[in-house]
């Protein structure tokens, strides 16, 4: 169990997080009964296509304290790493999708749509009701998906296949 509005603040944090990073049209996308989506974007260039920058923000519960060697939700360095409950799942995607609009200076070559969604880690439950009531907005030419891990440290990796959840019930009789 969680306090939903923990993810609420979340998604605040991550809508300043997109206005401080200059993105234009930034808001919270609500849907009754869902946890919040974030949205931002950069109009393209004429002629340029449109790239949607899908990440998410909520995270697994944290578990029971005494699991953790550091608080959960407060981010600790060791070894060169840093360490928290969300850091590489998802909110590193986040970054990468961030990182990748400095690396072109704010103007990237190709119009950028970020959503950033606030219930995949609960199976996504209102992914379809979000395409379906801000179509128009989350249109887009090609959709990348940051939230993967590389093989090893320093060693990128393309990930091509990634989405999808299986969930079923398995029943087993003994005699």
């Amino acid at each position: 169990d969680f306090d939903s509005a923990e993810v609420r603040r979340s998604a605040e944090a991550v809508r300043q997080l997109l206005q401080d990073e200059g993105l234009q049209n930034v808001q919270l996308l609500e849907l009754e009964g869902a946890h919040p989506a974030v949205f931002g974007e950069i109009p393209a260039p004429p002629g340029a296509p449109t790239i949607m920058l899908y990440a998410h923000h909520d995270v697994q519960p944290p578990g029971p304290d005494e699991l953790w060697e550091s608080a959960p939700f407060e981010p600790v360095e060791r070894n060169g790493r840093l360490y928290g409950r969300g850091t590489s799942d998802d909110k590193a995607g986040i970054a990468a999708h961030l990182g990748a609009i400095r690396a072109h200076g704010g103007t990237p070559p190709v119009g950028v749509k970020l959503f950033i969604e606030g219930e995949e880690e609960v199976g996504s439950a209102h992914l379809g009701d979000f395409l379906d009531e801000y179509r128009e907005l989350l249109t887009a030419d090609a959709i990348v998906i940051a939230d993967s891990v590389n093989w090893k440290v320093g060693e990128p990796a393309l990930t091509v296949s990634l989405r999808g959840l299986v969930d079923c019930v398995v029943e087993v009789r003994t005699l």
